[in-house]
């Protein structure tokens, strides 16, 4: 008799355990991350911020690339014609970092060569500015994210070990399940937000290191073509891809 009673106390327990593994496994991937309580609302502020600052990082400098060679030929024909509205025409065409760097340049023709660097510097600096816009928030969620998430392990540790106490030890393991779901899918989603983070923010600030040295070059080129006659060597295109 007692072994029937055993018998059947395990079968009911693994027919109730069956029962939750089922009702898991339909679970939706929305209602997963929900197990991970309020420390998921910030997680997803960060993820939708971090996309937002991706998103409009790549399409801003996909925007800024031109071809350097041509348009500096251009405007050294019109320079040397003579022509310097014509020149500040041609920049005003293209809503590019270059185009206004040399605007700017251009603008204070007839100055001392030093007056013209220091324009093409200061709008240089400027545009330096325009490319990293918001590269600090990517930083910043890179590093934010994952501390957000062991946040939630602890919390959730401290809600496991509350039951615990409530309970006066007499627990089992689905009384702490509450507290392990979300210990775990907070500190996922954490490192999983800050991974992503992290990964566009090295590979954005690579194109705008390289879009910079390119300013930098097309730059030089330029001064140096107002204090030469000759044409200058084949200026390489802008590639930030």
């Amino acid at each position: 008799m007692i072994t029937f009673l055993f018998q059947t106390t395990d079968e009911a327990s693994a027919d109730t355990l069956a029962e939750m593994l089922a009702e898991e496994s339909t679970m939706s991937f929305f209602e997963i991350l929900a197990q991970g309580g309020f420390i998921m609302i910030p997680l997803f502020i960060l993820s939708i911020l971090a996309i937002y600052v991706i998103a409009e990082r790549w399409r801003f400098l996909d925007n800024s690339k031109m071809e350097i060679d041509p348009f500096l030929n251009n405007i050294e024909a019109l320079l040397k014609s003579g022509d310097q509205t014509r020149a500040l025409e041609h920049c005003d065409k293209y809503n590019k970092p270059l185009a206004r760097i040399l605007k700017s340049g251009i603008r204070r023709l007839g100055r001392p060569i030093r007056d013209i660097e220091e324009a093409i510097h200061n709008a240089g600096k400027k545009e330096m500015y325009g490319l990293e816009n918001r590269m600090n928030w990517l930083a910043t969620i890179a590093g934010v994210a994952p501390l957000v998430g062991f946040t939630g392990t602890v919390t959730g540790m401290i809600r496991a070990f509350m039951d615990i106490q409530a309970l006066q030890g007499n627990v089992n393991p689905s009384v702490l399940a509450g507290g392990i779901w979300e210990a775990l899918i907070t500190t996922a989603t954490g490192l999983i937000v800050g991974i992503i983070a992290y990964g566009f923010y090295n590979y954005l600030l690579g194109k705008i290191n390289r879009m910079i040295f390119e300013l930098e070059n097309a730059s030089a080129d330029f001064i140096d073509m107002l204090q030469s006659p000759t044409p200058k060597k084949k200026r390489s295109e802008v590639n930030v891809s």
